[in-house]
């Protein structure tokens, strides 16, 4: 299928369908997640105590795992959740906030990894690759590496040991489930300038799996590219960050069929 049309169906999916997306998320992000889901159209919802997490994660149609304030509690409830998504067979997404910095940090994504079945791990190069066998080390939530050939191919090799799509965002994005490689151009720098940004894609690419019917390498595409899209779109309102995040909700909500065909820049390598 053309990757534009893919994309604007499945835009068209989140808002005739608003799924519930459970996100087990950091402190940093939980409103601003919230708001971007609602405004791409999606439900969003929030809860972390394990006492809850099987029951709110058996009403919802894909789940989000993100590490950014991880604590002993939540990572036994981002397993929990993790392992009831995948018995009713809705998607995981899992974001390595930081993987990387340090030892418990790194330790919670693996653990994650070795008890449950994850769809889309997704975050910036270093925290990715400081997943796998690369001597990696992250500088916070920052991506230190140049994103090259090379770097693509370790993905691809990763998404099979995995057995997931791996999604590494940068200056350009992409996206492997190890067979299918996407690269996506969409997006604009002051975008890591602003707090959540990063996290909020982790919360939209797991709405576009929510509607994808199990195609998730295609699905993480698509919502990189409109995510990004609607960055670039942002950026005609205001280049400023405090603004920008503004303008960039309300292109979320907003953008159009038309601004999708015109602008959409995702490639099947």
């Amino acid at each position: 299928m053309n990757l534009t049309q893919y994309t604007l169906e499945a835009v068209g999916r989140i808002r005739q369908r608003a799924p519930l997306i459970h996100n087990i998320t950091n402190f940093v992000v939980m409103n601003s997640s919230a708001n971007i889901l609602l405004a791409i159209g999606a439900s969003p919802v929030m809860a972390h105590c394990q006492t809850e997490v099987e029951e709110m994660t058996s009403l919802a149609s894909a789940l989000v795992l993100n590490i950014g304030t991880i604590q002993e509690d939540w990572l036994a409830s981002m397993i929990c959740a993790a392992q009831t998504a995948n018995s009713i067979g809705i998607p995981v997404i899992l974001d390595p906030v930081g993987a990387g910095a340090t030892k418990f940090r790194t330790a919670a994504i693996k653990e994650i990894l070795g008890n449950c079945s994850i769809s889309v791990l997704r975050g910036n190069c270093s925290e990715i690759l400081s997943l796998g066998s690369c001597d990696v080390k992250t500088r916070g939530v920052d991506s230190s590496l140049y994103f090259s050939e090379e770097l693509v191919d370790v993905a691809r090799q990763m998404a099979l040991d995995e057995k997931c799509v791996i999604a590494i965002s940068g200056e350009e994005d992409c996206i492997t489930d190890g067979n299918r490689v996407f690269r996506v151009k969409n997006g604009q720098p002051v975008m890591t300038r602003v707090t959540g940004t990063g996290c909020g894609l982790s919360a939209v690419t797991a709405a576009f799996c929510a509607v994808a019917e199990k195609n998730f390498a295609l699905a993480t595409a698509a919502a990189f590219g409109y995510y990004g899209l609607c960055g670039d779109l942002a950026i005609q309102t205001s280049a400023k960050p405090g603004s920008f995040a503004v303008a960039f909700v309300d292109q979320l909500y907003a953008t159009s069929d038309e601004e999708i065909m015109r602008h959409l820049k995702i490639k099947e390598v």
